[in-house]
């Protein structure tokens, strides 16, 4: 599917930073389990979302043509203190900044060095944009905080996260996502809550060349219904098939078994 615009995605980083930035500020327990990344702390949970965007931005502004190391990334590791909440907030919000003013600097179209077939700054736009919103849901998730975002920005979420299991299909055989083959099976993920004239329904095929998919209403062997949030969130295996509001509908061990491959940190 198309992507979002280049500088949607620059608005939504700053946007989803400063959300998880009000974790912190609200006075969440740094020490807390993260249940959706099991051991983890928040405040690992939040150096981690740091040190990727500090690391994407990296790979940006020096328009890397390789993969470079996480202990190369200036302050990727984030403050020096433990459980120092102030610190490590300022340390974020300067994370942020610094990828979106990169991003915005470089436009969609510059060439970098990506993991999953795309060599573009506008990879990792989308990309960061997709890996802190997901996990701002795993700090919310902890914290015991609601959990909302724009449905445009969750729709493409679920649409880059088919590309990634479709690249890693063709690129790494040995990958647990090789088994999500076989003619005649099919999973439909429909959102129940975007309102008329939006088109938030996938049917994902999983045929023998690999995963397959678009948009639309169609009949599937496991349908999965529930609010896009919800939805995105279960894809992600962020909450469980039966969380309140989702719905399965048809064969459910099929549901499972692509949950259980298709996995994601």
């Amino acid at each position: 599917m198309t992507p979002l615009p280049h500088a949607r995605y620059c608005d939504e980083i700053a946007h989803q930073v400063g959300l998880l930035r009000s974790v912190v500020a609200f006075g969440a327990e740094l020490s807390a389990a993260v249940p959706t990344c099991p051991g983890w702390s928040l405040e690992h949970l939040v150096r981690h979302t740091g040190g990727a965007l500090r690391w994407a931005e990296l790979l940006v502004r020096t328009r890397a043509g390789d993969d470079v190391p996480e202990e190369r990334v200036p302050g990727g590791a984030g403050p020096e203190a433990q459980g120092d909440a102030a610190a490590l907030d300022a340390w974020l919000a300067e994370s942020g900044e610094r990828l979106v003013g990169t991003l915005r600097e470089a436009g969609p179209d510059a060439e970098v060095w990506g993991w999953a077939g795309d060599f573009t700054s506008g990879f990792w736009a989308r990309r960061m944009t997709h890996e802190i919103t997901v996990h701002r849901a795993d700090a919310a998730l902890a914290a015991g905080l609601p959990y909302e975002v724009a449905p445009d920005v969750a729709a493409d979420a679920i649409d880059e996260w088919l590309q990634i299991v479709r690249h890693a299909q063709r690129t790494q055989p040995d990958d647990a996502v090789a088994e999500l083959r076989g003619a005649g099976r099919s999973i439909r993920l429909h959102a129940t809550d975007t309102g008329p004239g939006r088109n938030a329904e996938w049917l994902i095929e999983l045929a023998e060349d690999g995963v397959r998919w678009h948009r639309g209403h169609a009949r599937a062997t496991v349908a999965l219904r529930g609010p896009l949030t919800s939805v995105l969130l279960a894809f992600y295996r962020r909450l469980p098939l039966d969380a309140p509001g989702l719905e399965v509908i048809g064969d459910r061990a099929l549901l499972e078994f692509w949950l259980e491959r298709a996995t994601f940190s």
